[in-house]
């Protein structure tokens, strides 16, 4: 039986980002995944933070020099890569001097949320899609964690569903429950464009609230994994319905059985079907 190929999709991870329990889970998941004999790679964005000296950062030229059309503008991407050499993992960084440079992560110095997090979003997302394609490695299973990793059930169910490296991937979508408050701009509709994406696949985002965003991420993905012991009733009552695999809140104290429930959840995807664009 050949190796299940798990791809991780976070917006942190400690060594590099240490934020919220979304870091700690995106370290030491995969590498607890990897342990019980799947193949990983794993991605985050390279947020202006991140020291590169430090985390021994280098860019990967033979898969950089893309350019990504974002509401019609061209948007270098830039791809850079670390090693985590004591669980034998490599990160790789999606970078765009526009989007990733400033030294703040999802707001400004007035706590106010960043009025391009939307175009961030879009472009780290597809940045990672494209990314996958030119490793040529297909996964079977795509992991999301938080609401930065939101487009990718989306795009993997329109606009990158015939792609052959991704029309068998099941699509995990953890949410945390993050900035729940905010909102993206009716622009973000716009931004979704990319061939093989219709208006009506866009609906979800007619209204893009984050709770919204959070919502079209579960629908559009196979299975759905409440990633904190927070409460909405919007998405908690969507959970209770869902009609799709939906792993309850674990606590990662207990690192060994989060790992084991996670790859638990995994196996039982691959054994039906993908989900179809709602």
């Amino acid at each position: 039986m050949k190796k299940a190929k798990v791809l991780f999709i976070s917006q942190e991870m400690t060594p590099f980002l240490e934020l919220t329990e979304i870091s700690k889970i995106a370290r030491f998941l995969p590498q607890g995944i990897q342990e019980k004999g799947k193949e990983i790679r794993t991605f985050m964005p390279r947020f202006g933070m991140i020291n590169e000296r430090r985390n021994q950062l280098h860019e990967v030229i033979r898969l950089s020099g893309m350019n990504l059309i974002i509401d019609d503008s061209d948007h270098p991407l830039i791809i850079k890569v670390a090693s985590i050499q004591s669980a034998r993992m490599q990160v790789y960084f999606i970078d765009n001097d526009e989007y990733f440079q400033r030294k703040s992560i999802f707001r400004d110095a007035k706590k106010k949320f960043h009025k391009d997090n939307e175009d961030r979003m879009v472009f780290f997302c597809r940045g990672v899609l494209e990314t996958v394609k030119k490793l040529g490695w297909a996964p079977d299973v795509i992991h999301c964690h938080g609401w930065m990793t939101s487009l990718i059930p989306f795009f993997i169910k329109t606009g990158y569903k015939d792609d052959p490296m991704f029309k068998n991937s099941r699509v995990v979508y953890s949410s945390y429950y993050q900035d729940l408050d905010d909102t993206m701009s009716p622009n973000l509709l716009k931004k979704l464009k990319m061939d093989g994406v219709t208006l009506e696949d866009s609906k979800l985002y007619k209204e893009p609230s984050m709770v919204n965003v959070n919502l079209a991420a579960m629908k559009l993905s196979d299975g759905v994994i409440k990633g904190c012991d927070g409460k909405n009733a919007i998405l908690d009552a969507y959970l209770k319905k869902a009609g799709k695999p939906v792993l309850d809140y674990q606590n990662f104290e207990d690192e060994s059985a989060f790992v084991a429930a996670c790859s638990d959840f995994y196996d039982e995807l691959l054994e039906q079907e993908p989900v179809l664009a709602e």
